[in-house]
């Protein structure tokens, strides 16, 4: 199945250095914004009190913010998921209990109406959360390193492993630069959400890199450029067709899924754009530029005793 009704042939390699130049503006924006601003953890990272709770009716957020400021909650955070009726109140850090904790909240949401009910609290405390923060860091690192040893081993050449390596930091780069951008909370989902798309990139890399060699087996006198151009349109269909079956779910939690599921949907979205084009503009372009040719894919030919005679 494809999702064009003729070949492609666009000059993708062509217009390689304009491109370039779009990923080091972003890249550089990115890594600003993460040092000047950094990132809202949310309180998988910093501890804190997590509360999801229901109204018979519609809910107030600004009466139950200042109902939680009233009893001694330092800047509460409460927000609408779900339907009108459903409420998530994050709270900073206390020493108190979570039965405490409950018992506290629902007095505070029944006195302001009887219905109120407290439908999970979850207290996690900076120990806690500092533990999941080196984890998530961890877990990134690890990540990232295995799949540098992959791509060596498997495609036998340091070009493209170089390629596919500055692909896999260019997306969760995005992705962290586009949180700190925008202040979306970043929980452990999130961290979830970019190994996922680490994956989903490495994926889409190799699906390019295999066309590449084959492309490369069957034409060994086409210029590199050539074939790198070939390959990627030869693969474009079945890019596009899975990038945008994936979307139209992601988009689905993004709009649907409520405040919960923002952060999580949200680093895929960007992870899927960001993976799309970097395994066509930066890992691709960077192997190109660093010298890939058919030798370095292909075993050399043997050559008989008698074409070494003068």
């Amino acid at each position: 199945m494809e999702f064009f009704h003729r070949a492609t042939s666009f000059p993708f390699m062509s217009t390689r250095k304009l491109w370039y130049g779009l990923s080091a503006v972003l890249i550089l924006i990115s890594i600003v914004s993460l040092f000047t601003r950094g990132l809202n953890l949310g309180v998988d990272f910093t501890g804190g009190v997590t509360v999801q709770a229901s109204f018979p009716a519609a809910a107030n957020r600004d009466a139950v913010s200042s109902a939680l400021v009233r009893a001694g909650y330092a800047d509460p955070q409460v927000t609408i998921f779900g339907t009108s009726r459903d409420i998530a109140i994050r709270l900073p850090p206390t020493k108190e209990s979570t039965e405490a904790v409950r018992a506290k909240l629902e007095q505070i949401l029944r006195g302001m109406d009887a219905g109120a009910e407290i439908r999970q609290v979850e207290v996690i405390g900076p120990q806690v959360g500092g533990e999941l923060q080196r984890s998530a860091v961890q877990a990134l690192l690890a990540t990232l390193l295995l799949i540098f040893g992959y791509i060596a081993v498997r495609f036998h050449t340091w070009r493209l492993s170089f390629g596919a390596i500055l692909a896999v930091l260019h997306d969760p780069i995005l992705v962290l630069g586009t949180f700190s951008l925008t202040r979306t909370s970043f929980d452990l989902t999130v961290v979830a959400a970019m190994l996922a798309v680490i994956g989903y990139s490495l994926n889409d890399t190799v699906v390019v890199f295999d066309r590449i060699r084959e492309r490369f087996h069957g034409s060994r006198r086409l210029e590199p450029v050539v074939v790198l151009d070939q390959s990627i349109n030869q693969t474009l269909s079945r890019t596009i067709m899975t990038k945008v079956v994936t979307l139209i779910v992601v988009v689905a939690l993004y709009v649907l899924g409520g405040p919960v599921l923002r952060g999580f949907s949200e680093a895929l979205i960007i992870g899927i754009l960001a993976g799309t084009y970097s395994s066509i503009y930066i890992s691709s372009a960077v192997a190109l530029d660093c010298g890939l040719k058919a030798e370095h894919l292909l075993p050399s030919s043997v050559k008989r005793p008698v074409d070494s005679m003068p």
